[in-house]
């Protein structure tokens, strides 16, 4: 077995003045007089946005040097009318290593979008109208992705009913399967509903701003019998490529950040 990282587009962000409080107002002002700053000065290095093969969902990653609570609001017109997208983090508030899922994107469509935040010192920050692409649908995926809308026979725990299992089987990376503290031992099972021939396999791992609650590696016992992997997990997109054939997949966490680790997404590749 072997692992390779998907090659996603990295989106360079430059030149971003980042603000809370929506889109309206002046460059200078926010649409209650409150003063926008620059974000140049807070930002520990340029942000990237990365576009998912799917063409269906895109991360924008982005360091400060101070607290702050970060949104994106995007759309395929300059009026952004397609959602607001927030940091992905269950603790909320404010830190300092930002990740917002932008999710319900159509592929290969160019999309436009604001970074806007609020420091903990109180400043409000917002970035220049910025764009990036979607690439065309399931580029470079192996085959199909048959775990979509599979049945979720169990799981080691749920931090709660927002954090279910099913949000690691739902095509939607802007959901997440989250356990109550399991670490290691996290685990989740699916049932794909018929047997199918799995040549690859993606855990997409949730995680927190602390560097917790990241899935490192996992696991695969096909149908209660034999057990593949360990496989490569983590936020970042890593194609395993596999050979078995099964129905009923259960995943185990093999080395995790520890804390409430959990899965965004769950990819299962049938072949072609």
């Amino acid at each position: 077995m072997r692992s390779r990282a998907l090659r996603p587009v990295l989106v360079p962000v430059a030149g971003l003045v980042l603000v809370l409080s929506g889109c309206g107002g002046s460059d200078d002002q926010d649409a209650a007089g409150a003063e926008v700053l620059a974000a140049e000065s807070v930002f520990v290095e340029d942000p990237v946005v990365v576009p998912d093969p799917s063409g269906t969902s895109a991360t924008l990653r982005v360091s400060t040097d101070r607290d702050m609570a970060c949104a994106v609001v995007f759309g395929r017109d300059e009026s952004l009318g397609d959602g607001i997208a927030t940091d992905a983090d269950m603790g909320g508030g404010a830190h300092a290593d930002h990740e917002a899922v932008m999710g319900g994107l159509q592929p290969d469509t160019e999309y436009f979008y604001r970074v806007q935040g609020s420091g903990a010192d109180g400043n409000l920050y917002r970035s220049e109208l910025m764009s990036f692409r979607t690439p065309p649908a399931g580029e470079g995926a192996p085959g199909e992705n048959a775990a979509v809308g599979a049945d979720v026979v169990a799981v080691s725990s749920e931090f709660s009913e927002a954090f279910g299992g099913g949000n690691a089987v739902d095509g939607d990376l802007t959901t997440e399967w989250s356990s109550d503290g399991d670490g290691d031992d996290a685990s989740i099972t699916i049932d794909l509903g018929r047997p199918v021939d799995v040549v690859g396999m993606t855990l997409r791992s949730r995680s927190m701003s602390d560097g917790s609650s990241v899935v490192e590696s996992f696991t695969v016992t096909v149908d209660g019998g034999e057990t593949y992997g360990p496989f490569d997990a983590g936020t970042a997109i890593v194609l395993n490529d596999v050979a078995f054939t099964g129905q009923v997949l259960q995943i185990d966490a093999e080395r995790t950040s520890g804390g409430n680790t959990g899965v965004a997404e769950i990819e299962v590749y049938e072949a072609r």
